[in-house]
């Protein structure tokens, strides 16, 4: 995110060009969460408006690249007895994801969802980038599932490995299953918005890898991992498709869902909204959709961020009057 410094002092704070804090404004290499929040909505209002060819080939990326959590986790299990080293490269299909920028369903519960919540988007246009998304990553998955039931590219032990892994996810409990999913997405949310915290791809591989590690450590599940196992089962004829996309995969989806919107981007919203709604009106410029807008689809609004252009004339203006 390229940066414009309004003034050579430090205690001035740094904006990107959207207008989005790009150093922290108490200490500059921290943002407050209302800082951080204002980063996602600058990102999130950038992104929804993205075409469906660009959002479903990024998510069709994003899930083929689940294939290689799938396919290192059934391998690993297979190699050791030990399900902290069988879990140890799990996150990578997700480093993959995150780092490269790819579309995942479940980070989509962190962003357009604020913008709706500020009514910068309508929820026609939210639910067009979760269809879009959803349906590119399970393409992503599908074909994945193709190349490890066919290809020989798992060794025996490591496709049996992979139905074991599959068949537990069938045969858990559907509240479970939607519990266990839930907090998953909370995880996946909660790493989306660190992701926005964070300065450094060091610092932002560290938090991918240690946070999707707990998803195989605590027995949780992703809707993207879960839709490719089931679909490898079902290709090796061990399940059929309709009663494990409504018994395994949809509780899995649902609570991915639930568990990021409400768990982290609702509640971190309401922790935000007095401050940087004060903020956000300083000009008094109007960007929220009407209630119409909301519910029946419109325009995308502009970013609450207050722009770059706006705080550098109020810099001038007030340079202006100390001289005058």
């Amino acid at each position: 995110m390229p940066a414009v410094d309004n003034d050579n002092d430090n205690d001035r704070t740094e904006f990107s060009e959207h207008g989005a804090p790009a150093v922290g404004a108490v200490v500059r290499d921290r943002f407050e969460t209302d800082e951080v929040f204002q980063r996602i909505i600058a990102a999130a209002d950038d992104e929804i408006d993205t075409g469906n060819r660009e959002l479903f080939f990024s998510a069709l990326a994003g899930g083929f690249a689940i294939t290689l959590t799938f396919l290192v986790y059934a391998s690993m299990t297979a190699k050791s007895e030990s399900p902290v080293i069988a879990s140890l490269l799990y996150p990578i299909g997700f480093i993959y994801i995150i780092l490269g920028g790819y579309q995942l369903y479940t980070e989509n519960t962190l962003p357009p969802v604020a913008l709706v919540l500020e009514r910068l988007a309508s929820g026609p246009a939210l639910l067009r980038v979760w269809a879009v998304v959803a349906v590119g990553n399970f393409a992503g998955g599908l074909f994945g599932a193709v190349l490890l039931a066919y290809t020989g590219v798992f060794e025996p032990a490591s496709a049996e490995a992979a139905v074991d892994i599959a068949e537990k996810g069938i045969e858990t409990g559907w509240w479970a299953l939607f519990y266990k999913a839930a907090f998953a997405g909370l995880i996946v949310a909660g790493v989306v918005w660190l992701d926005f915290a964070a300065r450094d791809t060091i610092s932002r591989f560290m938090l991918v890898y240690i946070a999707f590690l707990m998803i195989p450590l605590a027995d949780l599940f992703h809707v993207v991992v879960s839709f490719t196992e089931l679909m490898y089962l079902v290709f090796l004829g061990h399940t059929p498709f309709v009663s494990g996309m409504a018994g395994f995969v949809l509780p899995v989806f649902l609570g991915n869902t639930i568990g990021g919107v409400l768990l982290v981007t609702v509640v971190n919203y309401f922790q935000t909204t007095e401050r940087r709604v004060k903020t956000a009106r300083e000009d008094g410029v109007e960007r929220q959709l009407s209630w119409r807008e909301m519910v029946l689809g419109g325009r995308a609004g502009r970013s609450y961020v207050p722009s770059v252009q706006k705080r550098r004339k109020d810099g001038e203006d007030g340079e202006n009057g100390e001289d005058g």
